[in-house]
């Protein structure tokens, strides 16, 4: 269901990372087979993994296992730190329109931020890596919150960092999680189709779009009338 398009009027443009700016697949499929390895677990294929990304990592665990120990899953989550702590920077990189939509918020004085379930010293080492640390004004990242999304506490902590209302910012994702955070949050949500989710499932959400890439994003809403 789509909300009534409106002319920009944001003043902030809040991201999820995983398949929304960037692509961390062969770290985390890296990290996730560590963890369960060291568990005992049977390893699982590529796009099993590829579906559990932008969950908590306690909540992949009970995803790929079916095992609902929190201490296995607290066990699995150091686990996956420890590799991805070894893989994770090096196996990121931004998607190629990423910094291209990045650098025309700050032309245009949007302030771009981050709210991810992905640690927030993993995606300062990233952004440096690609050269994309002076885009982002603010992180808020898994260990930055006490419940993980689609609970909205990371969307709120931003606007209250930046002293925003609901209204005056977006948030961009490709998955059901990110469209419930942003409903819960009450604030606007533009979906990707750049990670596993489609479309379809996108819209079944309040949402000012679907788009297939952040440069259709950037020509659709952001910056339309500009």
């Amino acid at each position: 269901m789509f909300m009534e398009h409106r002319e920009m009027k944001y003043q902030a443009v809040i991201f999820d990372f995983d398949y929304t700016l960037g692509d961390s697949t062969e770290g985390i499929f890296s990290s996730v087979s560590f963890g369960l390895q060291k568990l005992g677990h049977n390893p699982k294929g590529r796009e099993t993994v590829r579906k559990t990304i932008g969950l908590s990592l306690e909540e992949t665990y009970r995803a790929l296992t079916g095992d609902g120990s929190k201490g296995q899953a607290a066990k699995f989550a150091a686990y996956f730190r420890e590799q991805a702590d070894r893989v994770m920077t090096e196996n990121t990189e931004l998607f190629p329109d990423a910094m291209g939509l990045l650098q025309e918020l700050k032309t245009c004085g949007i302030r771009a931020g981050i709210v991810t379930t992905k640690y927030h010293y993993r995606i300062d080492a990233i952004l440096e890596k690609c050269h994309g640390t002076g885009y982002i004004g603010l992180i808020v990242g898994g260990e930055d919150v006490t419940v993980p999304k689609p609970d909205p506490e990371g969307l709120f902590l931003a606007l209250s960092k930046w002293g925003l209302s609901r209204e005056q910012a977006l948030y961009v994702g490709d998955s059901v999680v990110d469209a419930k955070t942003a409903e819960a949050a009450g604030v606007d949500f533009a979906g990707v189709t750049t990670g596993t989710t489609t479309k379809e499932e996108l819209e079944k959400y309040p949402c000012v779009g679907v788009y297939g890439s952040l440069q259709e994003l950037g020509k659709g809403i952001i910056f339309h009338g500009k």
